[in-house]
């Protein structure tokens, strides 16, 4: 008898509420019909997980707008952040060595010099700092914090106001390019 009457429930909501949740959803997500049909779906579909909790303090139609105005807010975040890691992939210098599940086109080649001989000589010295100073800014500058300097990763996040997660994309993005750059101007030279 219970199952009847909860979906009887959702049927009554979509009869009296359905017309004006999708045409409020459409209106927001810039007439993407598909989306705001989703949209009044999950709404109704969370109110009717959460009828308990609804006190009726407000109209039916006021409880089932405001679910919907989250459930859009959370849909145009997803976006945003999906748009935006798309961007930072397709602007990311390194993301052709890569392939779509993540693994090396082709995985780079063990460097065999010694690090600690290769910095006492002059000429190693300036290619890496020509390919140090290729780098953007932000990126120079928590690789040399970090890998030169030696400062822990909470001092850096607090000097140069980032998170931690973006202090290690950076640092991923300055490895990566220094070994692009090195590769090519220094490794990769004829002797």
């Amino acid at each position: 008898m219970q199952k009847q009457e909860d979906q009887d429930l959702v049927a009554s909501w979509l009869k009296a509420h359905g017309d004006y949740l999708f045409r409020f959803a459409l209106s927001r997500l810039a007439g993407d019909t598909e989306q705001a049909r989703d949209m009044v779906q999950e709404t109704l579909l969370a109110a009717w997980k959460g009828r308990k909790d609804f006190a009726g303090r407000s109209a039916v139609r006021t409880w089932l707008v405001g679910i919907l105005k989250h459930k859009i807010t959370d849909h145009i975040r997803l976006q945003i952040l999906s748009r935006q890691l798309r961007e930072e992939v397709e602007s990311d210098p390194t993301s052709d060595w890569f392939g779509a599940d993540g693994h090396w086109q082709e995985a780079p080649k063990a460097w065999r010099a010694n690090p600690e001989s290769l910095f006492e000589d002059s000429d190693f010295r300036r290619v890496l700092q020509r390919c140090l100073d290729a780098l953007p800014a932000l990126q120079r500058d928590v690789f040399v914090l970090r890998e030169l300097s030696g400062e822990d990763s909470g001092t850096i996040c607090n000097s140069c106001n980032i998170t931690a997660t973006h202090l290690h994309v950076l640092m991923h993005r300055a490895r990566m390019a220094l070994r692009s750059c090195l590769d090519l101007n220094w490794f990769g030279r004829s002797a």
